[in-house]
């Protein structure tokens, strides 16, 4: 299962990705319009079950709660503001707010590939690594542990949330960081579950 919702419109390598803030519960209903209109729409999804007293269910949420990526001209603003269900677009100071490529194609090659991804708490520190290989190589983010196994945190800064990637800790290496007490890289992995615990609350 394709764990995304993505138009598939063509649009130029170099057009730029927006976030637009969204009703609760919208995500969907406004990926669908954005792309009727001819725009690029991303909304990650994540399985997720859910129970009641007498069932439960497998569902799709979005990683992203009231958030919907997009791509598409600027001088198209209003047509996506004025889509039903959307509440702004994120702006930075006067501009319009522009996603980084590599922060959308990390959370891109995450919800396609055979991957177990869910929400994560907002991390901006820690032991930042690189995928080495597989379908995530290049892929950079945050290594953290959660009971036995290890997680990659990759973040949109720009909304302020992360998601967690199920990974083997044996296929990432560390990045240099730029700060002092992050440089020194771990030779093994038991060194790096030290590191990890003295530099993270995990």
């Amino acid at each position: 299962m394709l764990n995304s919702q993505n138009s598939g419109v063509e649009l130029p390598e170099g057009a730029p990705w927006l976030a637009l803030y969204t009703r609760h519960q919208h995500e969907k209903v406004v990926a669908d319009m954005l792309t009727a209109k001819g725009f690029e729409a991303f909304l990650p999804l994540y399985d997720s079950m859910r129970r009641w007293k007498d069932r439960k269910k497998m569902i799709s949420m979005p990683l992203f709660p009231c958030y919907v990526f997009v791509r598409g001209p600027l001088e198209r603003k209003l047509a996506m503001i004025s889509t039903p269900g959307v509440h702004m677009i994120l702006y930075r100071g006067e501009n319009v707010a522009l996603i980084p490529g590599e922060e959308m194609q990390a959370i891109q090659k995450a919800v396609e590939g055979p991957f177990c991804v869910e929400p994560h708490p907002y991390l901006k520190c820690g032991e930042r690594v690189r995928v080495k290989r597989g379908s995530l190589q290049g892929v950079e983010g945050v290594l953290v542990r959660k009971k036995n196994l290890y997680r990659l945190v990759l973040s949109v800064n720009m909304v302020a949330q992360s998601v967690a990637v199920e990974i083997d800790a044996a296929d990432v290496e560390s990045v240099v960081n730029e700060s002092p007490a992050l440089h020194r890289r771990p030779a093994s992995i038991q060194e790096r579950e030290t590191f990890i615990a003295r530099n993270l609350a995990v």
